[in-house]
Protein backbone atom coordinates (compact mmCIF):
# COMPACT_ATOMS: atom_id res chain seq x y z
CA UNK A 1 0.00 0.00 0.00
CA UNK A 2 2.66 2.18 0.60
CA UNK A 3 4.44 1.81 -2.84
CA UNK A 4 0.91 2.56 -3.94
CA UNK A 5 1.26 5.92 -2.34
CA UNK A 6 4.55 6.34 -3.39
CA UNK A 7 3.68 5.75 -7.19
CA UNK A 8 1.54 9.06 -6.86
CA UNK A 9 3.73 11.06 -4.96
CA UNK A 10 6.17 10.45 -7.77
CA UNK A 11 3.61 11.24 -10.29
CA UNK A 12 3.95 14.62 -8.73
CA UNK A 13 7.41 15.30 -9.92
CA UNK A 14 7.29 12.80 -13.43
CA UNK A 15 3.83 14.55 -14.43
CA UNK A 16 3.42 12.27 -17.34
CA UNK A 17 1.58 13.36 -20.56
CA UNK A 18 2.10 16.50 -18.92
CA UNK A 19 -0.60 16.18 -16.23
CA UNK A 20 0.05 17.55 -13.05
CA UNK A 21 -0.66 15.72 -9.74
CA UNK A 22 -3.55 18.12 -8.58
CA UNK A 23 -5.39 17.55 -11.59
CA UNK A 24 -4.82 13.82 -12.21
CA UNK A 25 -6.14 13.63 -8.43
CA UNK A 26 -9.29 15.96 -9.06
CA UNK A 27 -10.47 13.18 -12.22
CA UNK A 28 -9.28 10.07 -10.28
CA UNK A 29 -11.14 10.87 -7.05
CA UNK A 30 -14.35 12.43 -9.39
CA UNK A 31 -14.40 9.08 -10.95
CA UNK A 32 -14.02 7.23 -7.03
CA UNK A 33 -17.03 9.40 -5.51
CA UNK A 34 -19.33 9.66 -8.47
CA UNK A 35 -19.01 6.04 -9.68
CA UNK A 36 -16.77 3.16 -7.72
CA UNK A 37 -17.64 4.01 -4.46
CA UNK A 38 -21.57 3.94 -4.73
CA UNK A 39 -20.66 0.72 -6.22
CA UNK A 40 -18.86 -0.55 -3.19
CA UNK A 41 -21.87 1.05 -0.69
CA UNK A 42 -24.49 -0.81 -2.85
CA UNK A 43 -22.38 -4.32 -2.96
CA UNK A 44 -21.81 -3.76 0.72
CA UNK A 45 -24.58 -2.21 2.39
CA UNK A 46 -27.02 -4.72 0.63
CA UNK A 47 -25.37 -7.77 2.43
CA UNK A 48 -24.40 -5.99 5.63
CA UNK A 49 -25.88 -6.97 8.62
CA UNK A 50 -27.43 -3.48 9.62
CA UNK A 51 -29.23 -3.23 12.80
CA UNK A 52 -28.20 -1.92 16.32
CA UNK A 53 -24.72 -1.95 16.27
CA UNK A 54 -24.91 0.76 13.14
CA UNK A 55 -25.70 2.78 15.71
CA UNK A 56 -23.33 1.48 17.87
CA UNK A 57 -20.15 2.86 15.09
CA UNK A 58 -22.43 6.27 15.06
CA UNK A 59 -22.08 6.85 18.81
CA UNK A 60 -18.36 5.80 18.47
CA UNK A 61 -17.62 7.64 15.78
CA UNK A 62 -19.57 11.17 16.58
CA UNK A 63 -17.92 10.65 20.51
CA UNK A 64 -14.41 10.60 19.42
CA UNK A 65 -14.91 13.37 16.96
CA UNK A 66 -16.54 15.74 19.00
CA UNK A 67 -14.01 15.24 21.91
CA UNK A 68 -10.99 15.97 19.21
CA UNK A 69 -12.80 19.18 18.24
CA UNK A 70 -13.42 20.01 21.48
CA UNK A 71 -9.44 19.57 22.64
CA UNK A 72 -8.38 21.37 19.48
CA UNK A 73 -10.98 24.42 19.90
CA UNK A 74 -9.76 24.79 23.61
CA UNK A 75 -6.34 24.74 22.31
CA UNK A 76 -6.97 27.43 19.65
CA UNK A 77 -9.16 30.00 22.43
CA UNK A 78 -5.94 29.42 24.64
CA UNK A 79 -3.13 30.64 21.73
CA UNK A 80 -5.77 32.73 20.44
CA UNK A 81 -5.09 31.29 16.68
CA UNK A 82 -6.12 33.38 13.37
CA UNK A 83 -9.94 31.99 12.41
CA UNK A 84 -8.53 30.20 9.09
CA UNK A 85 -6.06 28.50 10.88
CA UNK A 86 -8.01 27.49 13.66
CA UNK A 87 -11.23 26.39 11.70
CA UNK A 88 -8.34 24.54 9.19
CA UNK A 89 -6.73 22.89 12.34
CA UNK A 90 -10.33 21.94 13.87
CA UNK A 91 -11.47 19.62 10.61
CA UNK A 92 -7.49 18.37 10.63
CA UNK A 93 -7.50 17.12 13.84
CA UNK A 94 -11.26 15.80 14.16
CA UNK A 95 -12.03 13.98 11.39
CA UNK A 96 -9.83 10.60 10.16
CA UNK A 97 -9.46 9.51 6.59
CA UNK A 98 -11.54 6.65 7.65
CA UNK A 99 -12.39 5.91 3.73
CA UNK A 100 -9.57 6.21 1.55
CA UNK A 101 -6.77 5.58 4.13
CA UNK A 102 -9.12 3.25 6.24
CA UNK A 103 -10.40 0.94 4.03
CA UNK A 104 -7.51 -0.20 2.51
CA UNK A 105 -5.41 -0.79 5.78
CA UNK A 106 -8.82 -2.44 7.10
CA UNK A 107 -9.50 -4.19 4.50
CA UNK A 108 -5.78 -5.31 3.98
CA UNK A 109 -5.55 -6.14 7.88
CA UNK A 110 -9.26 -8.05 9.14
CA UNK A 111 -10.09 -9.16 5.68
CA UNK A 112 -12.97 -8.27 3.05
CA UNK A 113 -16.01 -7.79 6.35
CA UNK A 114 -13.47 -5.04 7.70
CA UNK A 115 -15.35 -3.06 4.65
CA UNK A 116 -19.11 -2.63 6.16
CA UNK A 117 -17.53 -1.58 9.20
CA UNK A 118 -15.30 1.34 7.30
CA UNK A 119 -18.45 2.00 5.34
CA UNK A 120 -21.04 2.58 8.14
CA UNK A 121 -18.21 4.38 10.22
CA UNK A 122 -18.09 7.20 7.01
CA UNK A 123 -21.84 7.24 5.83
CA UNK A 124 -23.19 6.67 9.56
CA UNK A 125 -21.04 8.70 11.17
CA UNK A 126 -18.04 10.83 10.14
CA UNK A 127 -19.11 12.09 6.51
CA UNK A 128 -22.64 13.82 7.74
CA UNK A 129 -20.62 15.33 10.89
CA UNK A 130 -18.31 16.80 8.59
CA UNK A 131 -21.27 18.35 6.08
CA UNK A 132 -23.19 19.31 8.92
CA UNK A 133 -20.84 20.48 11.89
CA UNK A 134 -17.59 20.22 9.97
CA UNK A 135 -19.43 22.85 7.21
CA UNK A 136 -20.50 25.00 9.85
CA UNK A 137 -17.06 24.98 11.34
CA UNK A 138 -15.69 26.00 7.81
CA UNK A 139 -18.13 28.80 7.56
CA UNK A 140 -17.90 29.97 10.75
CA UNK A 141 -14.04 30.50 10.87
CA UNK A 142 -13.77 30.76 6.72
CA UNK A 143 -13.95 34.15 4.61
CA UNK A 144 -17.06 35.11 2.99
CA UNK A 145 -18.01 33.20 0.17
CA UNK A 146 -20.75 32.50 -2.34
CA UNK A 147 -21.04 28.89 -0.42
CA UNK A 148 -21.75 30.65 2.44
CA UNK A 149 -25.65 31.04 1.25
CA UNK A 150 -25.68 27.23 0.30
CA UNK A 151 -27.78 24.99 2.78
CA UNK A 152 -26.17 22.54 4.89
CA UNK A 153 -28.33 20.03 4.18
CA UNK A 154 -27.14 20.31 0.42
CA UNK A 155 -23.99 18.24 1.14
CA UNK A 156 -26.18 15.27 1.18
CA UNK A 157 -26.97 15.28 -2.23
CA UNK A 158 -24.62 12.90 -2.81
CA UNK A 159 -24.26 9.40 -4.67
CA UNK A 160 -22.79 7.45 -1.47
CA UNK A 161 -25.69 9.04 0.40
CA UNK A 162 -28.12 7.67 -2.52
CA UNK A 163 -26.69 4.43 -3.22
CA UNK A 164 -26.70 3.98 0.65
CA UNK A 165 -30.16 4.77 1.18
CA UNK A 166 -30.86 2.34 -1.46
CA UNK A 167 -28.82 -0.62 -0.28
CA UNK A 168 -30.40 -0.28 3.48
CA UNK A 169 -33.40 -0.09 1.96
CA UNK A 170 -33.17 -3.16 -0.11
CA UNK A 171 -31.13 -4.90 2.52
CA UNK A 172 -34.38 -4.20 5.01
CA UNK A 173 -37.13 -5.74 2.52
CA UNK A 174 -35.30 -8.93 1.91
CA UNK A 175 -34.31 -7.86 -1.28
CA UNK A 176 -31.57 -10.57 -3.08
CA UNK A 177 -28.70 -9.35 -5.31
CA UNK A 178 -29.25 -10.57 -9.18
CA UNK A 179 -26.06 -12.46 -9.66
CA UNK A 180 -25.04 -10.30 -12.49
CA UNK A 181 -25.65 -7.12 -11.00
CA UNK A 182 -23.25 -8.52 -8.08
CA UNK A 183 -20.57 -9.36 -10.46
CA UNK A 184 -20.89 -5.78 -11.88
CA UNK A 185 -20.77 -4.09 -8.45
CA UNK A 186 -17.55 -6.64 -7.67
CA UNK A 187 -15.85 -5.43 -10.45
CA UNK A 188 -16.37 -1.46 -10.00
CA UNK A 189 -15.54 -1.79 -5.96
CA UNK A 190 -12.13 -3.81 -6.92
CA UNK A 191 -11.19 -0.27 -8.05
CA UNK A 192 -11.98 1.61 -5.28
CA UNK A 193 -8.69 0.68 -2.77
CA UNK A 194 -5.75 0.98 -5.40
CA UNK A 195 -7.02 4.45 -6.71
CA UNK A 196 -7.56 5.71 -3.28
CA UNK A 197 -4.06 5.35 -2.16
CA UNK A 198 -2.57 6.33 -5.82
CA UNK A 199 -5.03 9.59 -5.33
CA UNK A 200 -3.30 9.77 -1.60
CA UNK A 201 -0.32 9.77 -2.91
CA UNK A 202 -1.08 12.16 -5.72
CA UNK A 203 -2.34 14.51 -2.62
CA UNK A 204 1.22 14.18 -0.72
CA UNK A 205 3.18 17.38 -1.03
CA UNK A 206 6.67 18.06 0.84
CA UNK A 207 5.99 21.65 -0.30
CA UNK A 208 3.39 22.14 2.14
CA UNK A 209 5.89 21.44 4.85
CA UNK A 210 6.86 24.76 6.37
CA UNK A 211 8.71 25.94 9.25
CA UNK A 212 5.80 28.44 9.81
CA UNK A 213 3.43 25.93 10.16
CA UNK A 214 5.06 23.40 12.83
CA UNK A 215 3.38 25.25 15.79
CA UNK A 216 0.12 24.52 14.38
CA UNK A 217 0.94 20.83 13.59
CA UNK A 218 1.77 19.91 16.32
CA UNK A 219 -1.42 19.86 18.76
CA UNK A 220 -3.20 18.77 15.60
CA UNK A 221 -0.92 15.37 15.60
CA UNK A 222 -1.11 14.63 19.30
CA UNK A 223 -5.06 15.17 19.17
CA UNK A 224 -5.13 13.43 15.69
CA UNK A 225 -3.04 10.28 16.05
CA UNK A 226 -2.84 9.73 20.14
CA UNK A 227 -5.86 11.49 22.10
CA UNK A 228 -8.15 10.49 19.93
CA UNK A 229 -7.26 6.64 19.03
CA UNK A 230 -7.05 6.93 23.28
CA UNK A 231 -10.68 8.09 23.32
CA UNK A 232 -11.92 5.82 21.15
CA UNK A 233 -10.26 2.59 22.72
CA UNK A 234 -12.05 3.97 26.37
CA UNK A 235 -15.39 4.85 24.56
CA UNK A 236 -15.94 1.40 22.53
CA UNK A 237 -15.18 -0.57 26.41
CA UNK A 238 -18.84 1.28 27.08
CA UNK A 239 -20.90 -0.04 23.96
CA UNK A 240 -21.40 -3.83 23.12
CA UNK A 241 -18.78 -4.02 20.30
CA UNK A 242 -16.74 -6.92 20.54
CA UNK A 243 -13.57 -8.80 19.18
CA UNK A 244 -12.21 -7.70 15.96
CA UNK A 245 -15.21 -5.33 15.28
CA UNK A 246 -13.90 -3.43 18.23
CA UNK A 247 -10.51 -3.22 16.95
CA UNK A 248 -11.80 -2.37 13.93
CA UNK A 249 -13.61 0.97 14.34
CA UNK A 250 -11.01 1.85 16.69
CA UNK A 251 -8.48 1.32 14.06
CA UNK A 252 -10.53 3.22 11.36
CA UNK A 253 -10.62 6.23 13.84
CA UNK A 254 -6.74 6.23 14.02
CA UNK A 255 -6.51 7.54 10.59
CA UNK A 256 -4.85 10.15 9.35
CA UNK A 257 -6.50 13.61 8.25
CA UNK A 258 -8.94 13.46 6.00
CA UNK A 259 -8.76 14.39 2.79
CA UNK A 260 -11.87 15.90 1.49
CA UNK A 261 -11.20 18.48 4.26
CA UNK A 262 -9.25 20.53 1.62
CA UNK A 263 -12.17 21.01 -0.10
CA UNK A 264 -13.79 22.90 2.84
CA UNK A 265 -10.22 24.85 3.26
CA UNK A 266 -10.58 25.81 -0.49
CA UNK A 267 -14.38 26.47 -0.63
CA UNK A 268 -14.65 28.58 2.60
CA UNK A 269 -10.60 30.40 2.01
CA UNK A 270 -9.47 28.97 5.13
CA UNK A 271 -5.31 28.02 5.85
CA UNK A 272 -5.38 25.12 2.74
CA UNK A 273 -1.19 25.26 2.95
CA UNK A 274 -1.97 24.07 6.69
CA UNK A 275 -4.72 22.00 6.39
CA UNK A 276 -2.32 19.97 3.61
CA UNK A 277 0.35 19.73 5.51
CA UNK A 278 -1.75 18.48 8.07
CA UNK A 279 -2.77 15.38 5.87
CA UNK A 280 0.71 15.15 4.49
CA UNK A 281 2.60 15.14 8.30
CA UNK A 282 0.14 12.84 9.95
CA UNK A 283 -0.10 10.18 6.74
CA UNK A 284 3.52 9.91 7.01
CA UNK A 285 3.57 9.47 10.82
CA UNK A 286 0.13 7.11 10.53
CA UNK A 287 3.52 4.37 9.37
CA UNK A 288 4.24 3.86 12.23
CA UNK A 289 1.24 5.09 14.95
CA UNK A 290 -1.34 2.45 13.25
CA UNK A 291 0.74 -0.79 13.36
CA UNK A 292 1.64 0.40 17.23
CA UNK A 293 -2.55 1.45 17.72
CA UNK A 294 -2.91 -2.26 15.78
CA UNK A 295 -0.97 -4.11 18.61
CA UNK A 296 -2.43 -2.19 21.35
CA UNK A 297 -5.78 -3.05 20.30
CA UNK A 298 -4.45 -7.28 19.19
CA UNK A 299 -3.54 -6.95 23.07
CA UNK A 300 -6.77 -6.09 24.66
CA UNK A 301 -6.33 -2.59 24.68
CA UNK A 302 -2.87 -2.53 27.09
CA UNK A 303 0.13 -1.01 26.30
CA UNK A 304 2.93 -3.64 27.47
Amino acid sequence: MTLIMACGSGWRFAKPAGLSAEHTRQVLTTVVYYMLLPAMVLEVLWSADIGLHSFQYTLLGVGSIALAMLCIWMIGVLFKFEDRRMGAMILAAAFPNVTYLGLPVLEQTFGSWARSVVIQMDLFATTPLLFTVGALVARHYGEETAEKSRPVWLFFNAPPFWAAALAVMLNMNGVVAPAWLLGVLQKLSAAVVPLMLFSLGLALSWKAVTVRNIPYIIPVMVIKMALMPLFAMVLVGYLPITGEYRAAAVLDLSMPSMLLGIVFCDRYRLDSSLYAMAVTVTTVISLIALPFWHGVLMNGGRFL
